[in-house]
Order: structure tokens, then sequence, then C-alpha cells
């Protein structure tokens, strides 16, 4: 993904959010005529799509969706991953790493990509004969796709998305398949069953 094609996309996912934060409904986020002779059928379905997204709330609730947060200690090679609900921090070793937002492209969209909002606050010791105290190094966007769109420069720490778990209007959960292992067709010649 290009960086102006990661732009567009959080541009468009910050006025989507804006849109659903303000208590827009569909009427006010003018969209093409899905219904209109011209637009072609994969159109028509986007926007329908869209449309029942944006009427949702985009899915999944922010409160509600968990990113796993790869952290890498550089001192001794060991990397860990966490789990977090959005609002929720964790602390590992000197490091706290908070949740504020995490988000997914939506599954009809031809660009995929999976982001997270964190804030990264280190314990540290300012000068030689100074109290320890915990410094911010890092917040802001990071991309799972894009990884050096926003990166955390620290030399301890890396930090990285690896998966932001949220579902859209559609993904819910299909039913089983009916031709369950009974059902199947039983090979031909010397059964003895």
């Amino acid at each position: 993904m290009t960086i102006t094609a990661t732009i567009k996309w959080g541009c468009a996912l910050l006025l989507s959010t804006a849109l659903v934060a303000c208590g827009a409904d569909e009427k006010s986020a003018p969209a093409p005529d899905p219904q209109s002779s011209t637009a072609p059928a994969a159109q028509k379905d986007k926007v329908a799509r869209a449309k029942v997204a944006l009427a949702s709330g985009l899915g999944t609730p922010n409160e509600d969706r968990v990113a796993t947060i790869g952290l890498l200690n550089k001192r001794n090679n060991l990397t860990q991953d966490l789990d977090l609900k959005v609002g929720e921090s964790r602390r590992v070793g000197n490091v706290i790493i908070k949740l504020q937002s995490c988000e997914k492209t939506a599954p009809w969209e031809s660009q995929q990509e999976e982001g997270a909002f964190v804030q990264v606050f280190v314990e540290e010791r300012p000068a030689p004969k100074e109290k320890v105290t915990w410094r911010k190094v890092f917040s802001g966007w990071l991309f799972k796709n894009s990884p050096s769109l926003n990166v955390l420069e620290h030399p301890i720490y890396d930090v990285w998305v690896k998966k932001c778990a949220m579902n859209f209007p559609g993904d819910e959960a299909k039913p089983a398949s009916p031709a369950s292992s009974s059902n199947k067709p039983k090979a031909s010649g010397n059964d003895n069953g």
C-alpha cells in the first residue's frame, strides 16, 4: 500500500468515525444512488454495505475490539504478544502499552489494512542521579501492512500491530454445512457396514 493510499484510508476512516461520533446517519453522508441504472452492480453492492455499516456503527463497537500487539525487548531479544481491549493497558517490565483504538478495513474493500492507536510509556531515569519516572515515548497509529508509516523509535523496545479483532455487518458466523460426515456417500465396493 502506498503512502498516498494509506493517507486516503486514514482520512476516510477518520471521516466515517467522526460521522458516527456526531450521530450522523446515512442521510447526512451523501453517497451515490445505488438504484441508479448507471451505477455498476459492484458499486451498488459496495454502497449498500457501506450504508449498513454506517447505520450500525461500523460493526463492532470500539470498546469491544481487541488488538494483538507485538512487543520486542531488544536487550534480551524476547518477544511477547499482548491482547488488549480498547482502553486497556498492560505493563511488561518497565514498559506500559495502552490501546486507545483499533480498526481494520471492511472485508469488501480492495486494500486491506489493520491498525491500532497505541501509547507506549517507559520507566526511565532522565539523568544518573535523578528519580526514575514514566515517560511517554510514543503515541500514534501503527499499521500492520505498512509498519514504516509510523514507527516507534526507542533503543530498547519495538512495538507493532499484529491483528485487530472486529466484525462488520454481514460477517456473522455462517451456519454449519448441512452435509455432515453421516450424509457423505460411501465408497462402492466391498463394504461390511
